[in-house]
């Protein structure tokens, strides 16, 4: 009598195959095709060792958006930005966001016969931004001073605050930095240091709104007022860029009647990042100027071999036209009215953890949230450990919360801040305040320098 075969399924276990037991190399191409599921579980599951990008409180950039802002970015990864003939649809969202960016800064551009006559264009974050400013204020220099440029050395004045990028600025492109320094308790520059540093060579001054170390927003408003009172004097005539990274799209929303956009004359470009508080997911930045005339025609190169003719004056030239999308759905979506919201819950968020430190015995605060929603402290008194252990010890809650030493001249000030973005909720928030109690309790009981003995370090 015959039995009857049974049939057994196929095995195919998801972490004990062949893939799994032999090493795939990282630093050569393998010799052998993967199978697509197979190589998407494998770059997954290394990418689970990242921390929590909704944890990272030291990044400005943006770490949630809306579903639907997500679908419409993953449909146009395909579309390269700078294909205009090609693209001509995604081409005129760039430039209405040119000009909602330009409208919002209050650039004289903007004329009711010509909808699209704002001068700007969006970059890869804003880097390029600042880059794309700072070769404009260069060429202008040069105009003005004619053909003996070549034997003089052009300066641009900034605090030694700004992000790193303005360093590089003037390294790639033969500028020299003029570095205002800080001073303990004043970490913004001052009109009377711009004043002592510029002179005929000065292509601009570069005022921050939002530094990078604390979120604090400088005195642009009297800085131009300085630089104004010197020209009408006989003295230099020098223009002010404003780098709007962090602040641009809070202080419009926060300070609707604070003074330091296109409505002070002075101010001739303005660079903001989409990726930060424009809401958008990375990399996603603009360069607005006041007029046309601030843009020299040099700097605008012309092409036609992608079909159309199609002037372009970015320093990156193919790149996915999805993160212009998705900024023109946060644009749409939000509104002035949805931006204000935003920023106000955002804030509000951030004073309450500011108000939470200033209260208890451990903190000192530098920023408290209210000019953008940054909180920056430092360790009220010498407590036996530093902000670098407090940084470290909430690393073991999941959060990222960056320590670092302030610029020249108080490098021996050293800070902790705490970005709040959306996505980062009340209730996160109390949450990070009562791992933060918990860390700086356990640090009290820790001997001086913050190193744990062998009985806490096992507890």
């Amino acid at each position: 009598m015959l039995r009857k075969r049974t049939h057994t399924p196929q095995i195919s276990p998801a972490y004990t195959c062949r893939l799994d037991m032999a090493p795939t190399p990282s630093l050569r191409l393998p010799d052998e095709a993967m199978d697509p599921d197979n190589a998407y579980r494998f770059i997954h599951d290394e990418l689970m060792l990242d921390g929590s990008s909704r944890l990272n409180l030291a990044t400005v950039v943006t770490t949630w958006m809306d579903p639907q802002a997500e679908k419409l970015m993953a449909e146009t990864f395909d579309k390269n930005m700078i294909d205009k003939d090609e693209y001509p649809a995604t081409a005129a969202i760039e430039q209405r966001c040119v000009c909602m960016v330009a409208d919002l800064f209050h650039a004289e551009d903007l004329r009711d016969d010509d909808p699209s006559s704002a001068t700007g264009v969006s970059t890869i974050g804003s880097s390029e931004a600042v880059m794309l400013a700072g070769l404009a204020m260069k060429w202008l220099w040069r105009e003005k001073v004619g053909d003996g440029w070549k034997g003089r050395t052009p300066n641009m004045v900034m605090g030694s605050n700004v992000q790193v990028v303005w360093e590089k600025f003037c390294r790639y492109f033969d500028v020299e930095p003029r570095y205002l320094p800080m001073e303990k308790d004043r970490y913004v520059i001052t009109p009377e240091q711009v004043l002592e540093n510029v002179d005929e060579d000065t292509i601009g001054v570069v005022a921050i709104l939002g530094t990078t170390f604390t979120g604090e927003l400088e005195p642009i408003a009297e800085i131009c007022a300085a630089l104004d009172k010197l020209a009408a004097d006989g003295g230099h005539d020098i223009p002010v860029h404003v780098d709007a990274a962090s602040g641009g799209f809070v202080v419009p929303f926060l300070h609707p009647d604070l003074e330091w956009d296109f409505r002070l004359p002075r101010v001739v470009s303005i660079n903001v990042s989409g990726h930060k508080y424009g809401l958008t997911y990375p990399g996603i930045g603009f360069v607005v100027w006041r007029s046309a005339e601030h843009l020299p025609e040099e700097l605008v190169f012309r092409v036609n071999y992608l079909g159309g003719d199609m002037p372009t004056f970015t320093l990156n030239f193919s790149r996915a036209g999805n993160q212009v999308v998705g900024q023109y759905y946060n644009f749409l979506r939000l509104g002035r009215e949805g931006y204000t919201n935003v920023m106000q819950c955002l804030s509000q968020t951030a004073r309450w953890l500011g108000e939470q430190l200033r209260v208890g015995e451990h903190a000192e605060l530098i920023t408290d949230g209210t000019a953008i929603p940054v909180v920056a402290f430092r360790l009220a008194k010498d407590r036996g450990y530093t902000e670098f252990d407090l940084s470290h010890e909430l690393r073991g809650y999941g959060w990222q919360v960056p320590a670092y030493t302030m610029p020249d001249n108080a490098t021996n000030v050293s800070v902790l801040r705490i970005v709040v973005r959306e996505g980062l909720s009340a209730d996160l928030a109390r949450a990070l305040h009562d791992d933060a109690v918990k860390a700086l309790g356990s640090l009290d009981k820790l001997k001086p320098g913050g190193h744990y003995d062998a009985e806490h370090f096992a507890h």
